[in-house]
């Protein structure tokens, strides 16, 4: 049976369909991303990582000394430190030699950056968690878009590309919190909660507004997640002791269960991982209609609103916590089989063969092969 990674209600026509991951050959693969945190695009990465090394494949990471992914890798996976950000490129050029590494895999800009300068034997792929750019993308072999809209827009690239959206991550029993005693709230606070990067893009400012002016007094609002917006947003709560921003949290799903309702305020979106969590732990949720979200979302029970809008968010707030008498919000029963984390990492393994399969064709050009056919080429 062939594995299937498709957004909610169809198979979208430019999805993607792999082969079975048991069957692929075993491949060493490069994943680069130079982070000093951990948010969306780190822990896709880690769990991309960790799934293909419980596979079989042997799998090597290159980022940050000292980075916090290190730490969530299993040990199946070989962790490579870079301490200064100086010739990225030749060390992974360097690296992916020494290595044998037959796939790299960039993420983010600075990853994708220094991949460009792998060797030729290795067939170079990106994961666009925010878009295509053609200083970080142009020079690489392949693509994975996480959303529809992100391969409309591809432009001139000529490598191949396909569109694979994120799933929910291997999530583990989590160690339990209690966050209403670490926050000394009374046991009937309704928690309002998010989790991303507090940065201008996520919204969080929006969420803040909205929050002090349609939340009731028995709520608090607790955010998780740094970012260069953090002063901002502790000036815009005005000291309101509702608002809480509790940092870098490594149990996510432990924080999770603590809420009543989650909410993803982002004024550009991707993919958002955190949604999928927030799905898994059966949460009710409030989330903007931006690119990732707007698209696997739509057959969902899920409040979307527009990007940016202080109003829609502070009526849709209102409207979901309007009893009083509610403590305790009802949990939804989300069907979260299109976000198959099996068939995801299938659908990667399988890109990166037909990746390098063309790249191998291009190399030899007076061989007589069938020219491949991608994801990417299906509309056309």
């Amino acid at each position: 049976m062939s594995a299937r990674n498709d957004f909610v209600g169809e198979l979208h026509p430019r999805a993607y369909t792999a082969a079975d991951p048991v069957a692929s050959p075993k491949l060493k693969i490069l994943h680069v991303l130079f982070s000093s945190r951990v948010a969306g695009s780190e822990r896709y990465c880690v769990d991309l990582a960790n799934g293909q090394a419980a596979l079989g494949h042997e799998v090597h990471v290159a980022g940050r000394y000292g980075s916090p992914m290190a730490g969530l890798l299993s040990e199946k996976v070989i962790f490579h430190g870079f301490s200064m950000p100086f010739l990225r490129g030749l060390r992974i050029r360097w690296l992916a030699g020494r290595t044998g590494i037959e796939i790299g895999h960039g993420h983010l800009s600075h990853g994708c950056k220094a991949l460009a300068a792998a060797p030729d034997s290795v067939a170079r792929i990106a994961t666009l968690h925010v878009g295509y750019k053609a200083k970080q993308h142009a020079r690489l072999d392949g693509v994975i878009c996480v959303n529809a809209a992100q391969s409309t827009r591809l432009g001139k690239y000529d490598g191949q590309s396909a569109l694979i959206s994120n799933w929910l991550p291997d999530v583990k029993s989590p160690e339990s919190i209690d966050l209403r005693a670490q926050l000394n709230l009374p046991r009937e606070t309704r928690l309002v909660g998010s989790v991303g990067r507090l940065h201008l893009s996520k919204g969080y400012d929006v969420l803040v507004s909205a929050f002090r002016k349609a939340a009731p007094a028995n709520a608090a609002l607790v955010i998780v997640g740094e970012g260069p917006h953090r002063a901002a947003l502790e000036k815009l709560a005005k000291g309101d002791s509702r608002i809480h921003l509790l940092g870098h949290y490594n149990n996510v799903p432990g924080f999770l269960r603590n809420l009543d309702l989650f909410v993803s305020p982002s004024r550009e979106e991707s993919a958002g991982l955190a949604i999928l969590e927030a799905m898994h732990e059966g949460l009710p949720i409030i989330a903007t209609a931006a690119e990732g979200p707007s698209e696997y979302l739509r057959e969902h029970p899920v409040t979307l609103v527009a990007p940016g809008s202080i109003e829609q968010l502070s009526e849709a707030l209102g409207d979901v916590m309007r009893e009083e008498s509610v403590v305790r919000l009802s949990r939804v029963g989300y069907d979260l089989a299109p976000f198959s984390r099996s068939a995801g990492i299938a659908n990667v393994l399988d890109f990166y063969s037909r990746v390098a399969r063309g790249a191998a064709v291009q190399a030899a050009p007076d061989i007589d092969q069938p020219r491949l056919i991608y994801a990417s080429e299906a509309q056309e």
